[in-house]
């Protein structure tokens, strides 16, 4: 029988994040440009970023592109933020076809989100409720912590193994803001 997987009751504190030694300059052009329609502004302070979120998550239409243009690879991790976002979002998936796999779980935490072809679409606010969800890749996995951390009531995210994987350090910088969680040893 497996350990029970990752859980998780988690309340993101509102406020300012800084991301020290890591400079604004660093993201590519195409991050920044939708964070910046989205509400999230990446401003340089002390040789770090510091993110804030002064005026509230607005809607965006984005499409991923190569380097500088918006990375696929976060594409799951914005659709789960846009669930906040007043408004109806669309992102294309230019680049890899399958980068959907995150929409399932996602509607199980209440997110009206929708594919068609490489659309996605992410109608918002969303009010997100507690789930038991499993991410099938590390992108998937991480869109599902960020739900999670959205949500009303205690999450249950199984594939966290994937996350781990490559963010390691994720889950404890969480902590470290606040996210009430609890990591139990999953086997994949």
């Amino acid at each position: 029988m497996r350990p029970p997987p990752w859980r998780s009751a988690l309340r993101s504190p509102a406020g300012t994040v800084h991301l020290d030694s890591f400079p604004p300059d660093g993201f590519p052009a195409g991050l920044v440009s939708a964070f910046a329609d989205a509400g999230i502004l990446l401003t340089g302070e002390r040789g770090g970023t510091v993110v804030t979120v002064p005026d509230g998550l607005r809607a965006v239409e984005v499409a991923t592109a190569p380097h500088p243009g918006y990375p696929t690879d976060v594409q799951p991790q914005l659709t789960s933020v846009l669930t906040q976002a007043a408004g109806t979002s669309r992102i294309e998936e230019r680049i890899y076809s399958r980068r959907d796999t995150h929409l399932a779980a996602l509607r199980k935490f209440g997110a009206v989100v929708n594919a068609e072809d490489r659309l996605i679409t992410v109608e918002g606010p969303s009010r997100l409720v507690a789930a038991d969800v499993a991410g099938e890749d590390i992108r998937a996995a991480t869109a599902l912590v960020l739900a999670a951390l959205a949500a009303e009531g205690t999450s249950t995210i199984r594939g966290m193994y994937h996350l781990q994987r490559g963010y390691g350090d994720l889950l404890p910088k969480l902590a470290s803001l606040g996210a009430d969680l609890t990591i139990d040893q999953e086997i994949p």
